[in-house]
């Protein structure tokens, strides 16, 4: 258990700052705030202007690079990301194995995993009605 527990501290290290990254930008690239003319957030002339900075870091999902920094993607970062999904995938198993392995309150662990489940695709079906 104790090296399970070690795995998960330094995967989560290793790979905390991009997801973070890639959590705040998706975050503001769901409601497309990384875009023009968003009239959603009108402003008074009707349109929206993103930050640049906004619009820059966003071209990181988009084409694995920085708008202005390079012409291409690259494969290192790619390579990277890739890591970082699988990583978090095992860091999240991990995260699974270790609250399953508890024995008091075994049920809330279950409980939530059941609701982290079931949440997302009930919000997607309310959505389809």
């Amino acid at each position: 258990m104790k090296w399970i527990r070690t795995l998960h501290l330094y995967l989560g290290c290793l790979f905390a700052p991009l997801l973070i990254f890639f959590c705040a930008s998706g975050a503001w690239q769901l409601f497309g705030l990384h875009r023009a003319a968003k009239k959603a957030l009108a402003v008074p002339d009707g349109s929206y202007v993103p930050p640049e900075w906004m619009v820059s870091l966003s071209s990181v999902h988009l084409r694995q690079g920085i708008d202005g920094l390079s012409n291409h993607a690259s494969p290192a970062f790619r390579w990277f990301a890739l890591a970082l999904a699988l990583g978090m995938i095992a860091t999240a198993v991990l995260g699974l194995i270790m609250a399953f392995r508890q024995r008091r309150r075994r049920w809330v662990a279950v409980g939530v995993t059941v609701a982290g489940l079931i949440l997302p695709m009930f919000f997607i079906w309310l959505a389809g009605r």
